[in-house]
């Protein structure tokens, strides 16, 4: 089946977003609650699974929304219509700090496995399964790379890496330990396992945590700096409403006596 071939351009730094030109009767599929803005013409539709032509009657589109429900996503996503006569763009924005990484997939062999929250969004006809780990080590201690998303077609695909991109190929038997939520994406001829730290001190006191992913080549791997797991861990242990450390703590009072007051908690 062919894929619509779409035009397109990242805008920002820290915080990108992807537009996307669609030709006459083109379309794109974006994860839902990721669109920017749409000029007139664009035509948005919420479509239960994936969104891909591929899938065939109603039990293809529930097993492609059960595939996405797997994945922790949302069962629905949207897919964006150029009903207008000429060239439209539609925008699709990062969640949050990082880089958006375009990927066209007939250039990596027609797959690209990812983590389960960097799919933004992809030319129509690409199609969002998953992607299980077969090994029990993987299954069992993997975390967040136990169940990951599998991107396959010819088009494009734009995925979203927290902090700063480490994009790096591997030679055959090369391999690369990596923390679990580091790994945003990588080729299926890549192997991806765990492996245990080894030093139980190291993993209480060193706060890494007891495993990580070995990744071995040959193929291309997509690293972030940042994942969203992370990020909300520190998010949550900031917040005072969730018994986290008061933003004022390293005040001459000690631990936010004065901010306290002010903000009326006494």
């Amino acid at each position: 089946m062919a894929m619509d071939v779409v035009d397109y351009e990242i805008f920002g730094s820290e915080m990108q977003y992807v537009e996307v030109e669609l030709d006459p009767g083109e379309a794109a599929v974006g994860e839902a609650g990721v669109m920017m803005y749409m000029q007139s013409g664009i035509q948005m539709d919420t479509v239960f699974g994936d969104g891909s032509q591929q899938q065939g009657g109603f039990m293809g589109k529930l097993m492609g929304a059960g595939k996405r429900l797997l994945t922790g996503e949302s069962l629905f996503t949207t897919v964006f219509h150029n009903e207008s006569s000429g060239k439209r763009r539609v925008a699709f924005a990062a969640p949050y700090p990082g880089k958006i990484i375009p990927v066209h997939l007939s250039d990596i062999g027609g797959t690209l496995i990812c983590q389960k929250d960097s799919f933004l969004c992809a030319a129509k006809g690409v199609s969002l399964g998953i992607a299980f780990q077969k090994k029990l080590g993987v299954g069992l201690f993997g975390g967040e790379g136990f169940i990951m998303q599998k991107l396959e077609g010819d088009g494009m695909a734009f995925v979203h890496a927290g902090g700063t991109l480490k994009e790096l190929v591997l030679a055959p038997g090369e391999s690369l330990r990596v923390d679990t939520g580091c790994v945003v994406a990588f080729q299926p001829s890549v192997d991806f396992d765990i492996q245990f730290v080894g030093k139980i001190k190291s993993a209480i006191f060193g706060g890494e945590g007891l495993f990580f992913a070995t990744l071995t080549g040959p193929g291309k791997v997509w690293l972030q700096s940042l994942p969203l797991s992370r990020l909300a861990n520190r998010i949550i242990l900031s917040a005072p409403a969730a018994g986290g450390r008061s933003a004022d703590q390293g005040s001459l009072l000690g631990a936010g006596v004065l901010g306290g007051l002010l903000g009326g908690n006494d």
